[in-house]
Formats: C-alpha cells, sequence, structure tokens
C-alpha cells in the first residue's frame, strides 16, 4: 500500500508514529491506543502498515516491548521545520502538522534560520535514553571539531535554538546552538550522574527579574505597565539562570546601572540588578555590568 491510499484518520496515526520515532526513539502500542482511543488490533494495523511503508524505521526490542528506532531512519513524512520546533517547545508529539491542510490567519515573525530536523531528533533521541552525543560543532572561538556531549534540553532562546548540555572537553555545562552542530551522533554509553540535568545549578537555580517601563525612555508608563499586564507599575518573572541573560536579551530590557541606554526598543529596566548581579549568564542582557 502506497501512503497516498491511507484514509485520513489512519495517516494521523502514522504521523503520530514517525514523530515518536524520530524524537523519542521509540514508540509502544499502548501509546497509539491512548492516544487516539482505538483498540489493541487498529494499533497493531498501523504499526504492521508503518513497518511495511518504512521498513528501516522501527525493529521490535522484546525486552522492552517497544518498537525502536533504526539507525538508518528516514522520516515516512515531511515535518516542517518550524512548525516542529513549535511542537516540541510545547511538549505536542502528533505529528499532525504533515498532513494538515488547516491554514489559520496568524503570522510569527519570521526566522533568519531553523536547525536541522534530523540533528535536534538525535538531540532529542539521546535526552530520553540519557546517552552521549558526538558532535561536530563549529564554534566562533576555536572553529570546528568534534566533541561529547551530554544534552538534558533543547531550548528557544527567543532568537536561535541552543541544547543545554554538559561538554566533556569543557568539563562543564554549556549552550551548544543547534545550527551550528552539523553532525550528531548518539553513543553507545549512557551519561554519568554528574553529567545529570541535576547537577546543572545554572538550570535548576531560579531568579526574580523585577522589570518596569523604562524609567527614561517612556514618556506614558501606563502604555507599558499595560503591554505587559504591570501591577502598581511592576512586575516580577521568575527565570532559570541559564536562560536569564537570553530572556533580558530579547526583550531589550535595559540592565545599565542607571538606565542609561537611549533608543525606543529598551522599553523596559532591570530594577533589581543590585540583588541579582554575578548570577546566572546577565553578561548577555543589554547594558550591563558587573556593580
Amino acid at each position: 500500500m502506497e501512503l497516498e491510499n491511507v484514509n485520513y484518520a489512519q495517516k494521523q496515526r502514522l504521523a503520530f508514529i514517525d514523530f515518536k520515532l524520530m524524537f523519542t526513539s521509540s514508540v509502544t502500542r499502548n501509546e497509539i491506543i491512548q492516544r487516539f482511543e482505538c483498540g489493541t488490533a487498529a494499533a497493531s494495523r498501523d504499526l504492521a502498515l508503518y513497518k511495511q511503508l518504512a521498513p528501516k524505521n522501527l525493529t521490535y526490542n522484546t525486552t522492552e516491548k517497544q518498537y525502536v528506532v533504526e539507525s538508518k531512519f528516514k522520516p515516512l513524512f515531511n515535518h516542517d521545520p518550524r512548525k516542529t520546533l513549535v511542537k516540541l517547545a510545547n511538549e505536542i508529539s502528533d505529528g499532525f502538522d504533515a498532513i494538515s491542510d488547516t491554514k489559520f490567519p496568524v503570522e510569527a515573525p519570521s526566522a533568519l534560520n531553523v536547525p536541522d530536523l534530523m540533528i535536534v531528533a538525535r538531540i532529542s533521541q539521546a535526552i530520553f535514553l540519557n546517552k552521549v552525543v558526538n558532535i561536530i560543532y563549529t564554534s566562533l572561538s576555536s572553529g570546528s571539531g568534534s566533541r561529547d556531549i551530554v544534552p538534558h534540553s533543547i531550548v528557544d532562546n527567543g532568537l536561535r535554538w541552543h541544547v543545554r548540555a554538559y561538554c566533556r572537553k569543557s568539563k562543564e555545562f554549556r549552550d551548544f546552538v543547534l545550527t551550528r552542530i552539523t553532525k550528531a551522533t548518539v553513543m553507545s554509553d549512557l551519561s554519568k550522574e554528574h553529567e545529570s540535568k541535576e547537577q546543572d545549578t545554572d538550570w535548576n537555580t531560579f531568579i526574580s527579574l523585577e522589570l518596569v517601563p523604562h524609567p527614561k525612555n517612556i514618556q506614558y508608563p501606563t502604555a507599558i505597565a499595560l503591554d505587559y499586564g504591570m501591577v502598581d507599575g511592576s512586575m516580577t518573572i521568575k527565570a532559570r539562570a541559564a536562560l536569564t541573560g537570553y530572556l533580558l536579551r530579547r526583550w531589550n530590557v535595559d540592565c545599565s546601572n542607571n538606565a542609561d541606554l537611549n533608543g525606543n526598543e529598551y522599553q523596559l529596566y532591570l530594577n533589581n540588578k543590585h540583588l541579582i548581579s554575578g548570577a546566572g549568564n546577565l553578561t548577555l542582557a543589554p547594558g550591563f555590568q558587573d556593580l
């Protein structure tokens, strides 16, 4: 049977199987049953059909009682990169974007570039499997090279996507921009305890940021208060220390000592810098200088 001859409902289930294999490395019959409220026989037919359409994509692990992704996996569906990244960020794993024709009257800012989805898939698989990934990475400081990383989270920082991981080369947790990874290979060895997400201090530390309308650039601060739902002219948000600098840069929050940044783009001011100076990656924030 060809994919174009499959009915819409079954295409949805096949897309789910494809998505789960690609980004989590496995799928079970029970997951199909629970997600689509179908019977055991129907789920078995879906898996058999998927195997027929893409025989090199999965194999059955009798010990774990689940279907696992093969190293020669090639997506059966064309997963749109931008839509798929949004799905991953919002923990949606149905793969429906691969077959949906619905067009909604909503536009989002264009990204200058998106990561290779197969790179994202291998990183995601490694996270689910608690495994090490060998990557070919190009950095601004040292150029291209190979390194082993232990990833624990994939992050959209508002401007680009990166993976938070323990780097065995530098022996610390770092951010790696996904578009700078040209090759990713999931290794057989498992991560070690000191490489786990629980040991990433900056990731597990939350910082309270007090944001107020910019005291110099804004003529009518009430407008900014309405934009951001401020109460009594301020708002407090909590962010992971590892992501704080990205957040402040994305929203052009003036983090200078005396609200010194000029320009209409600086509508917000970090009002409690004196309490959080030195925490996280604040050096990425606009105007930040150590007190």
